[in-house]
């Protein structure tokens, strides 16, 4: 049976991580949750690359932190904040591609 992250987690956002990264956090509403997605490694690299068509040297970091039951990811930036072309200046849209991830948990 699939899961739909947006059921499991209250909180899935991006925001700028100064102007050249981005950082997507997800905060999930509970540990059982978040053991089972972190044990079972859904949340990736290849999947980072896969969603924000990255190579795997676009992403700086991706962090389990189960104190807060959260995931954190960051990643390089497109084109900096703010630079010509750049469509989300605060990186507060960034996280959409997320939204549409299921799991087999």
């Amino acid at each position: 049976m699939k899961t739909r992250l947006t059921d499991i987690a209250g909180v899935i956002r991006s925001k700028n991580s100064g102007p050249y990264e981005l950082t997507m956090d997800i905060i999930f509403n509970d540990h059982e949750s978040f053991e089972k997605v972190r044990q079972g490694g859904f949340i990736n690299a290849d999947l980072v690359c896969a969603l924000y068509n990255l190579k795997p040297d676009q992403i700086v970091s991706i962090i389990a932190f189960p104190p807060a039951k959260a995931i954190k990811m960051t990643i390089k930036r497109p084109l900096c904040s703010g630079d010509l072309g750049e469509t989300d200046v605060y990186g507060a849209q960034q996280h959409a591609p997320l939204l549409g991830l299921e799991f087999d948990i």
